[in-house]
């Protein structure tokens, strides 16, 4: 019985560590045959271990996805609500357009009533909403303005970009743009220490 959870165990580690480069290499369109041939196993035992694409993919991102978490838990920490947001959201979105398949992870989640709390939404939901519950709070965007909201804009920021020349510095223009519509505050969309062409204030 030892043997058999080793022998899963490396299957495991194997498999993803297969799956993390196709998916750098293809994107979320990654073969899962293709990973079990260069793993050397069966397409049973890659879908035992990870039973949907979804699930191959979450695996895929997760220490990403905790690193992300973890920034919000520290933005926690920053006085001005609207700063913290926003550095979060440049943050997703970096990622999101330097990581070949993590936006289409997002995009299969739509919200629900009950999100998942081991997905990659669910996760962002529970370290990000504190930031937006915050922002809302320090009157620094609409209170009507959801987690969701904020997700899906970031994602589409993100598929859109994929293919630009530059997709990091034109995501987070596009962000900036965006912000505009969500926070009532004049003044910078850019986390601290960046300088962008947010960071000039509009004309009155």
């Amino acid at each position: 019985m030892t043997s058999q959870r080793s022998d899963a165990r490396r299957n495991y580690q194997r498999i993803l560590a297969v799956a993390e480069a196709e998916v750098a290499a293809h994107g979320a369109e990654a073969s899962q045959e293709q990973i079990a041939r260069i793993a050397g196993v069966g397409s049973a035992t890659v879908r035992r271990h990870f039973p949907t694409r979804r699930t191959l993919l979450e695996a895929v991102f997760q220490q990403r996805v905790e690193g992300l978490c973890e920034r919000a838990h520290q933005l926690s920490a920053i006085e001005d609500g609207r700063t913290a947001l926003l550095d979060w959201l440049h943050a997703l979105v970096r990622y999101a357009v330097s990581a070949r398949g993590f936006a289409h992870v997002l995009s299969y989640e739509p919200p629900t009533e009950e999100p998942s709390p081991s997905s990659c939404a669910g996760k962002f939901e529970a370290a990000a909403s504190p930031l937006i519950r915050r922002a809302v709070r320090d009157k620094a965007i609409a209170p009507h303005v959801t987690f969701h909201d904020l997700l899906t804009l970031c994602v589409g920021i993100a598929l859109a970009t994929e293919h630009h020349t530059d997709p990091e510095a034109q995501a987070d223009r596009l962000l900036c743009l965006a912000v505009a519509g969500i926070s009532p505050e004049q003044g910078t969309a850019w986390p601290a220490g960046d300088s962008g062409p947010c960071d000039r204030k509009p004309a009155e």
